[in-house]
Order: structure tokens, then C-alpha cells, then sequence
């Protein structure tokens, strides 16, 4: 008897499918597109950006949303550029903005368990809070002049940012799976009031998953200072769509309870890979990104419901 293959299974196949075409055509047409430099390169570039979106995994999985995850990584960025300049040490200006993030996050969270308010709304609110106060902070981009940031700058086997995005991970493909916060996360996004008569701490969870949100978009924020050895507010504009579509695009459902952080790591490589395509192209406006991000986004979601549509008529 042959196995069949699970539903949930599919969008994940399909976004790796899609991510193994890309590149092979694209290392077919472009000379010296399969090779280790530009790999490493679609990792450095596009750290900031997954890690933001592995926080947001987590919030999807639980049938939430986060739209404030481009603006912390603005207002993260500029704090630690900020106090830096100030003569604050690196490491200590990088605690507090993932401080900042990780309470930031969790007071979102408490306003949605507490409240019990749609997070659309409490996010957006969040967004336009975080990027007014990165602007409080500076108007100006504040470069960024420590010997620990010149040290990192040299560290050219492989890119810290890069490094940061792997680690992280990793770790949240553990808790996602193997403890019983992730168990909890899937069950809040399969069905709610299941989890609740379960016994499952629901309240508490949500509130944990937008202070991890709010951690890695901080984190987030100081890799992009790793990466431009600056800070900026308005870093990380509309990065939360981005954030959305690679999750999406990764096999997650927008409504919770399906989808994987390794998912969401393919998501963001085609993201990047699309970028690179047209890069290596040359001839091709850059808005030609957010068209073709556009079509797979709608590509994705229409599986996603044909998906749920025939598991319906299955029970």
C-alpha cells in the first residue's frame, strides 16, 4: 500500500520545488550564479529580513499577525547606533535594544491576551509607535565607529549576519518542534478553544510569542547594524510584508496551526534568489521583485485555501 502524502505537506514540497527550479535555471543562464560567494551572500543580505520573519512564524502558527516587525528593527537599529555614539559599549547598547524589543513585544502581547483586541489592530499601533520613536531618536542616519564592529567587518570567512541567521535558526526549528511551547503555539493555531479545554496556557503563550516576535525583530535590528555599520528609523520599511510573504510563501497557513521555521527559511531564499536573478540580469527594474513576489504570494495562497477547501470536504 503506498503512502500518502499529508496536505500539510504539500505547500512546504511545493515551495522547495519552486526554490530548487529557481536556482538551477538561474545557475544555468548566469555564469557564476552556483557558487559559495553568492550563497553566502544570499544569506548576508537577507539575515535581517529572516529573522524578523522566524519570529513572525511563530505568531502565524498561532493564528496571529505582527505588523510591527520592520519598525523595531528601525528603532532597534537606531538605539544601538545612538548609544554607541554616545560612547556607550557595543555589547551593552545591543542588550538594551533587545530588551527594548523583547518588552516592546510582550507589551503588544499582554494588550491582545488582556484586552483581548484583534492583533492587526494592537500591531499597527505597535508599528507607528516604534517607527515614531526611532524617529525621536534621529532623523539622521548614525554611522556606527567601534573596533568591535570594524572586527566583525574583517571576520570575512563567513558573515556574521549570516551567522546569526543560521544559529537562530536552528534554535527556533528545536522549540518550534521539541518543547512544549512550540506544542502550544501549533494547538493555539489548530483551534483555540481546543487548547483551552486542554488546559493549555493560551494566555500565557501569546504573550511569550510577541515578546519572541519583538526579540528576533530587535535582533533583527542589530544585524542590519552589523551589516551597514549604521543605524536608521527608517530601516526596515514595509520589511513586515516581506516578512508575511516569505512565512507564506514558506508553507505556513495565514489561519495557524500549519507550517515550519524550515519553511520559512526556503521562503526567504527565493525572496533572495529573485533579488539576485535580477541583479545578475542587469536590464531588469528592481520593481520587477515585488511583481513576481506578487504572483507567488497569490500562487501560494490560492493552494493554501484549495488545500483547506478539499480537507473540508474530506471529513
Amino acid at each position: 500500500m503506498r503512502p500518502r502524502l499529508s496536505r500539510s505537506r504539500v505547500p512546504l514540497l511545493t515551495t522547495a520545488a519552486v526554490l530548487v527550479v529557481f536556482y538551477t535555471v538561474a545557475s544555468c543562464r548566469y555564469t557564476g550564479f552556483f557558487s559559495r560567494a553568492v550563497f553566502v551572500n544570499l544569506l548576508r543580505d537577507n539575515s535581517f529580513l529572516g529573522l524578523a520573519a522566524i519570529g513572525l512564524t511563530f505568531v502565524i502558527l498561532a493564528g496571529g499577525i505582527d505588523l510591527s516587525v520592520g519598525a523595531m528593527i528601525g528603532f532597534t537599529s537606531i538605539v544601538v547606533a545612538r548609544l554607541i555614539d554616545r560612547h556607550v559599549h557595543p555589547l551593552v547598547a545591543i542588550s538594551a535594544a533587545l530588551a527594548l524589543g523583547t518588552g516592546f513585544g510582550a507589551g503588544m502581547g499582554a494588550v491582545i491576551r488582556f484586552a483581548a483586541l484583534p492583533p492587526f489592530l494592537v500591531t499597527l499601533a505597535g508599528m507607528f509607535f516604534a517607527r515614531g520613536l526611532g524617529l525621536v531618536v534621529s532623523l539622521e542616519t548614525i554611522t556606527i565607529k567601534h573596533g568591535l564592529y570594524d572586527a566583525i567587518g574583517d571576520f570575512a570567512m563567513f558573515p556574521v549576519t549570516a551567522i546569526l541567521f543560521l544559529a537562530v535558526l536552528i534554535g527556533a526549528v528545536y522549540v518550534a518542534r521539541y518543547t512544549p511551547f512550540g506544542r502550544t503555539v501549533y494547538a493555539i493555531g489548530g483551534n483555540e478553544q481546543s487548547a483551552l479545554l486542554m488546559g493549555l496556557p493560551v494566555g500565557r503563550t501569546k504573550v511569550r510569542l510577541y515578546a519572541l516576535s519583538g526579540f528576533c525583530s530587535a535582533l533583527a535590528g542589530v544585524t542590519y547594524t552589523f551589516y551597514t555599520s549604521s543605524g536608521n528609523a527608517t530601516a526596515g520599511t514595509m520589511l513586515e510584508l516581506d516578512a508575511i510573504a516569505a512565512v507564506v510563501i514558506g508553507g505556513t497557513l495565514l489561519s495557524g496551526g500549519v507550517g515550519s521555521v524550515f519553511g520559512t527559511l526556503i521562503g526567504v531564499l527565493i525572496l533572495g534568489v529573485i533579488q539576485t536573478i535580477i541583479t545578475f540580469e542587469g536590464t531588469l527594474s528592481s520593481w520587477w521583485t515585488r511583481i513576481v513576489i506578487g504572483v507567488l504570494l497569490l500562487a501560494f495562497i490560492l493552494l493554501q485555501r484549495f488545500l483547506q477547501g478539499g480537507a473540508a470536504k474530506s471529513q
